[in-house]
């Protein structure tokens, strides 16, 4: 039995241990990612990722147990990509206001998305199939309304969010807008708008829906009187 087989079949990822094994492991998902980005998981095939690859048939075998283990993780790796933090291309502006924040987190998705829309399509599509890769896709979700109920249950308790707003039920919500809203533009070509444009209303939309409120203006200390002044 390969040992990749036997890995899966025990729930794990099969890892070469030599250098010529990780590099040829490494061409497969890297060949697979474009097929995947032309075909789909469905109709992809073995045979055009290892010829792509430049790796045998049987060989295929020896790092993946199927296309759809290798697909697995070809989306892993791509929601890896969507959730990773700031790079030094995007730094965050840590003295920009509560509406930068959002705008700066609303472009840096939708650019990740953008930029792998042909994938993001074809994961978006075995997600309603694969309960592996809808996992996965959940788990960016989850981690993006996370951190968005954390900021908006610190903004009710600073008094710069409405006080009305459930912070879980606004993060799911405000989450799944965006999300969906990159999946119909992006993927499904369901209208065409300005990249620019769709960050700022968004973001709008988002600072809208929790009430964000500018920051009270600090408390103002009276000069003291000159002696003999007169008012």
């Amino acid at each position: 039995m390969p040992k990749a087989v036997a890995a899966a079949k025990a729930g794990q990822r099969y890892e070469p241990r030599s250098a010529k094994g990780t590099q040829t492991r490494a061409k497969l998902v890297r060949a697979a990612k474009l097929v995947f980005e032309r075909d789909g998981m469905l109709n992809a095939r073995i045979t055009d990722i290892s010829k792509r690859a430049k790796v045998s048939y049987g060989a295929f075998y020896h790092y993946f147990d199927s296309k759809e283990d290798l697909f697995r993780e070809v989306a892993e790796a791509q929601e890896e990509r969507l959730t990773a933090p700031p790079d030094e291309d995007d730094p965050p502006n840590p003295r920009g206001t509560v509406e930068d924040r959002i705008r700066d987190a609303n472009r840096r998705y939708l650019q990740r998305y953008r930029d792998e829309a042909a994938l993001m399509g074809k994961i978006e599509q075995a997600s309603r199939y694969d309960p592996h890769v809808n996992s996965v896709r959940m788990a960016s979700q989850r981690h993006f309304a996370e951190r968005s109920e954390r900021a908006i249950a610190r903004l009710k308790a600073e008094g710069r969010a409405d006080p009305r707003v459930n912070p879980a039920i606004a993060a799911d919500a405000l989450g799944a807008m965006v999300g969906r809203f990159a999946e119909l533009w992006l993927t499904q070509g369901y209208k065409e708008y300005d990249f620019d444009e769709v960050v700022e209303q968004l973001s709008l939309l988002w600072a809208n829906a929790i009430g964000v409120r500018p920051p009270e203006p600090p408390p103002q200390t009276p000069k003291p009187r000159r002696k003999g002044s007169v008012d």
